[in-house]
């Protein structure tokens, strides 16, 4: 081709795969070449005299403000990255080539799209700190957080929840929901008629938007609660099986969802899923180790631990607290003549009992074969800690029904205070131990509080 019959300089920048554009002095759009369509969503004629400011994403404009005075002021950039926000509302990230003509006042740049490398570079990065989560966070909870703060790296994730099944599969929680809309809901059957739900029966990704809305079964159009304009699911995987759903959704209009969006999510929620699962073995394994296992109840060393804690904060705010040691009278009886099997049955129904007879903040555990301890707190009179034992004398004297039989026990009950009777962990409990072999003694079904321990000679 002779030079005089080449392209028009237009036709070749049309041509090309990044876009070119000429920006005035105030920033406005003098000229796009058609790749912009392609990278932005709009098309010339949609652009031509807004100021490009407007279509870059609002956390980078000031940024993006800041390079456009130094392109001015005769500084090229060759390197310089933000992020724009396309006609559909998908960000996009785009590599500028950039410089100012002061003899026609204005700015050339061209834009090279590398959103597939950011996403990717994101991708590995996610996958990085999802597994860093799971060793660092401290519980379930923490590790939630840490994955909604992952995921919002890789898109808009304002409103994110986490489903999981239960240990029995048919029941669907909600232990992680942050929603600028609604609140976490209650638990649900597996089988009731919500979205998340849905994804965890089919093992299916499920993508909503006010077009796709049409297409969802009648049964579930009532479930989608304060309605997003889009919903965003993926079913979260390891390898027993799918374990619950990671949910994504937006209310608003410049953040949506699209199927690369759903690819992204479902590409980290096998590791994610993976991290649950190793956080919850880990819980499982520490709550065993810190816990009786026919009772459920704290065992001897969680409870001395716990007491501990109790001590140095009852120091600390010049609280009282009490210990109660329980001993079932007439346990091993019924245990000889109506077999273990019922003795078990009998020492989870009493620790039910026991526990039914304090508040929340008190501590019960199981400390031997038919021996049990409570922690009281915030004791200001010694009658409180006196009505807590006749509490759970009562109790504990009501007859229990097991396999068709009518079983009755009672129980011998120990008090020590503190600081009356001791301000350390094994003192304390020795004291509480030793008053209930005084009501033993004295015939069972009684509580004892045994005097003070007298105060140190001066």
């Amino acid at each position: 081709m002779e030079p005089d019959q080449a392209p028009p300089l237009a036709t070749v920048m049309d041509m090309l795969l990044d876009a070119v554009c000429v920006v005035d002095a105030e920033g406005r759009y003098l000229f796009v070449s058609a790749a912009f369509e392609r990278i932005f969503g709009y098309r010339p004629e949609e652009v031509l005299g807004r100021p490009m400011i407007e279509l870059v994403h609002p956390e980078d404009r000031e940024r993006t403000l800041q390079a456009a005075r130094e392109i001015m002021a005769g500084q090229p950039k060759a390197h310089f990255q933000n992020r724009y926000v396309r006609k559909d509302g998908r960000v996009v990230d785009i590599l500028w080539s950039a410089r100012w003509s002061e003899a026609d006042r204005v700015c050339i740049a061209v834009a090279h799209d590398i959103s597939d490398l950011k996403r990717a570079e994101a991708v590995q990065a996610a996958l990085l700190a999802i597994s860093e989560a799971a060793h660092a966070a401290e519980d379930l909870l923490e590790l939630f957080r840490r994955i909604h703060q992952v995921i919002g790296k890789l898109l808009p994730a304002r409103n994110c929840f986490v489903a999981l099944l239960d240990a029995s599969g048919q029941t669907l929680g909600f232990p992680y929901f942050v929603d600028e809309h609604d609140r976490a809901p209650e638990p649900v059957p597996l089988d009731a008629a919500t979205l998340s739900g849905e994804v965890v029966r089919t093992g299916k990704a499920l993508l909503l938007t006010p077009s796709s809305l049409a297409q969802l079964p009648e049964r579930l159009r009532s479930a989608i609660g304060s309605e997003p304009l889009d919903w965003l699911g993926v079913p979260l995987r390891s390898a027993r099986g799918v374990i619950g759903a990671l949910v994504v959704q937006s209310y608003d209009g410049a953040v949506r969802y699209a199927e690369r969006d759903k690819a992204l999510l479902q590409f980290v929620s096998a590791q994610i899923a993976d991290a649950i699962e190793r956080k919850r073995d880990q819980a499982r394994l520490l709550h065993l180790a810190n816990h009786d296992l026919l009772t459920d109840l704290p065992n001897r060393e969680r409870f001395h631990q716990r007491l501990q804690a109790a001590l140095g904060e009852a120091r600390h705010e010049h609280a009282r607290l009490a210990v109660l040691y329980l001993d079932l009278d007439g346990f091993k009886q019924i245990n000889d003549r109506h077999g273990h099997d019922a003795g078990d049955v009998l020492l989870r129904e009493a620790a039910r009992r026991i526990r039914g007879c304090v508040r929340e903040a008190d501590i019960v555990a199981r400390v031997g074969g038919d021996e049990f301890v409570v922690l009281l707190h915030g004791i200001d009179r010694n009658d409180q800690a006196t009505a807590a034992a006749a509490k759970l004398r009562d109790a504990l004297r009501q007859p229990f029904l097991i396999e068709g039989a009518r079983l009755a026990i009672s129980a011998s009950i120990g008090i020590a205070l503190c600081p009356e009777h001791g301000a350390e962990g094994k003192p304390l409990i020795r004291r509480a131990d030793d008053a209930m072999y005084e009501a033993k003694k004295q015939g069972g079904d009684r509580y004892v509080m045994k005097a003070p321990c007298p105060a140190p000679a001066a």
